[in-house]
């Protein structure tokens, strides 16, 4: 690290020529990633599915960069269409894709679904992605030295994949946001591993944001309490996330958080995810229920 455990956003190095797509960039510590990484000369796609709102957050990147690097493009994860012609659009329109960062979710709202009917958290937060990922993979493999960063939470250490009841028909919204975040650290594994096998450069790594105060708590109203006590700021929150799309040292499959106390807050370090994350049965089985869930297949050995 350039500076021990006070690694910040003026660390980033220069990503002039680089392309990111940021899921979720209009607001919270996905709005703070795609400015830093505008502030540094990437050109940042503000993957989003208010268009109001993210025109607006585009606009107020690229006025306070004075420059013109962020651009609104509408996504919603929540349905497997808008994934499929999000893709389609950004691929008439990219050569390439540096950064995929797979950043939006949704955290502990009342029982809803997807457009495709799946339980919202696990639709948006893991299946959207995974959509997503799988759709852009040959934009990524085409670009040298790419990587794809997936959010994930420390509400890992709670999560468990149920496979006879993925949309959590019993529905604890606690459990069912678990599920979702620890689905996120089986994706990045697997999908290290099938990178490595593949023979190629392009590497998947995942974060989390310790903490964070940001609109994501809206349904959840213990963390909202206690935001103003030991919340740290979106753009803090959104540290350990840059890192792991920008810093020189990481590697496949590492993990990033804050290094305060139990990961709540503070600078980011590599951290170490639950060993229950790091099952490869479990990964690969629900890479496998993932592919028929979302009829999305990856172009990789």
């Amino acid at each position: 690290m350039a500076k021990k455990n006070r690694w910040s956003s003026s660390d980033i190095p220069n990503q002039s020529g680089r392309l990111a797509v940021v899921t979720g960039g209009n607001s919270g510590i996905g709005y703070e990633t795609a400015l830093a990484l505008a502030a540094k000369n990437a050109t940042v796609i503000l993957a989003c599915r208010d268009e109001k709102r993210g025109e607006i957050a585009a606009e107020k990147i690229n006025t306070a960069n004075g420059v013109s690097n962020a651009i609104f493009m509408r996504l919603d994860l929540a349905s497997l269409r808008s994934v499929r012609e999000f893709s389609d659009n950004f691929r008439r329109t990219y050569a390439h894709l540096d950064l995929l960062i797979n950043n939006a979710g949704v955290m502990m709202p009342p029982y809803g679904e997807t457009e495709d009917g799946f339980e919202l958290q696990f639709g948006v937060n893991h299946l959207g992605h995974f959509a997503l990922t799988g759709l852009l993979l040959d934009s990524v493999l085409r670009t040298a030295g790419s990587r794809i960063v997936t959010v994930s939470s420390s509400a890992h250490q709670w999560g468990a994949v149920n496979f006879d009841d993925l949309n959590c028909g019993n529905y604890s919204r606690v459990k069912a946001y678990g599920q979702s975040k620890i689905a996120n650290l089986y994706f990045t594994y697997e999908l290290q591993r099938r990178l490595e096998r593949a023979g190629v450069s392009a590497i998947a790594v995942a974060a989390h944001p310790g903490w964070t105060a940001t609109n994501l708590q809206q349904h959840a109203f213990f963390f909202r309490a206690l935001n103003p006590v030991l919340g740290q700021s979106p753009a803090m929150g959104a540290l350990p996330t840059l890192y792991a799309a920008t810093a020189p040292d990481v590697r496949g499959g590492d993990y990033y958080g804050p290094d305060g106390f139990m990961q709540s807050r503070g600078y980011p370090i590599k951290v170490q995810s639950n060993a229950l994350s790091h099952d490869r049965g479990v990964a690969e089985r629900l890479w496998r229920a993932s592919e028929e869930l979302t009829q999305v297949s990856f172009a990789l050995q």
